[in-house]
């Protein structure tokens, strides 16, 4: 008789840890969930006018499609490039890593053109303050939606690397 209520509590535990839990990749944000995050952020730290907010949730919101699209070609820029290397193809190498030059020069643009846009809509005291904000080498404006390769990311390797 104990045996058998060993046995069922047995059975009864190894149920219960059997219960599955899915759980699914978060949804990255959308381009204008990004833009009205940095203009949020830009709102509280400049003061900015909600004419000003409009114009800069275009321009954000543009930057933004414009850098996921990117983002996109990169990866599969890299995915061929490592392709290219694992099998020691020099001329796949030189191409795909054209392409990188290539889509990161678009995206260097991108940003920066965005950033020369919503610098101009600024007062001059806004714009005084924003150059503060700045991190030396990236540019106008304060560290922004570049992401991680990009300008307002992290640089290589690393804080202080």
């Amino acid at each position: 008789m104990l045996r058998i209520a060993l046995l069922a509590a047995l059975a009864a535990s190894l149920l219960c840890a059997q219960t599955t839990t899915t759980t699914t990749a978060p949804t990255p944000p959308t381009p204008a969930q990004i833009a009205a995050q940095i203009v949020a952020r830009l709102t509280t730290l400049l003061d900015l006018t909600t004419a000003q907010q409009a114009t800069a949730t275009t321009i954000f919101t543009q930057q933004a499609t414009t850098d996921q699209d990117i983002a996109t070609k990169m990866q599969t820029a890299r995915t061929a490039l490592e392709t290219a290397v694992t099998s020691n193809s020099s001329s796949g190498i030189a191409a795909a890593a054209s392409t990188v030059g290539a889509l990161t020069t678009q995206q260097v643009t991108a940003d920066a053109t965005a950033d020369a846009a919503f610098y101009a809509i600024l007062t001059t005291a806004q714009q005084t303050k924003y150059a503060s904000l700045q991190v030396p080498g990236l540019g106008v404006g304060a560290p922004g939606p570049g992401g991680h390769d990009g300008p307002g990311g992290p640089p290589p390797g690393g804080p202080g690397k």
